[in-house]
């Protein structure tokens, strides 16, 4: 059983810095993508980031763009998610997720494609 478990979250005021970091365990190592999602206000999870394990190319949603990284770690199944000059309309729940398929570039695959989720950390950002 795929399993995926977050962790790094906590309570920061606006501007700071936070890790989150997950790992994945049945991990192949050779192909797939990694990714962060957030609740978000809709029915589905918010796209926050991802990253190819084949290509190594990174997606990020505009909202986060220049102020989040996402990495990982070769040959683990671990992802992190740097996240700076946190804002407060940045607190919610973030979710890893992973998927075992290759993708190309576009980032719509990586935003509606992946098949494993975490439990998700919470983050707060305060003004």
């Amino acid at each position: 059983q795929v399993r995926l478990e977050e962790s790094g979250g906590g309570s920061v005021q606006a501007g700071d810095s936070l890790r989150l970091s997950c790992v994945i365990s049945e991990w192949t190592g050779s192909k797939g993508a990694m990714g962060w999602f957030r609740r978000g206000s809709g029915k589905e999870r918010e796209f926050v980031a991802a990253i190819s394990w084949l290509n190594r190319n990174r997606y990020y949603a505009d909202s986060v763009k220049g102020r989040f990284t996402i990495s990982k770690e070769t040959p683990h199944g671990i992802v992190h998610l740097q996240m700076n000059n946190l804002k407060p309309e940045d607190t919610d729940v973030y979710y890893c997720a992973a998927s075992f398929l290759d993708y190309g570039t576009d980032i719509e695959d990586y935003a509606h494609g992946m098949d494993y989720f975490g439990r998700g950390t919470l983050v707060t950002v305060s003004p």
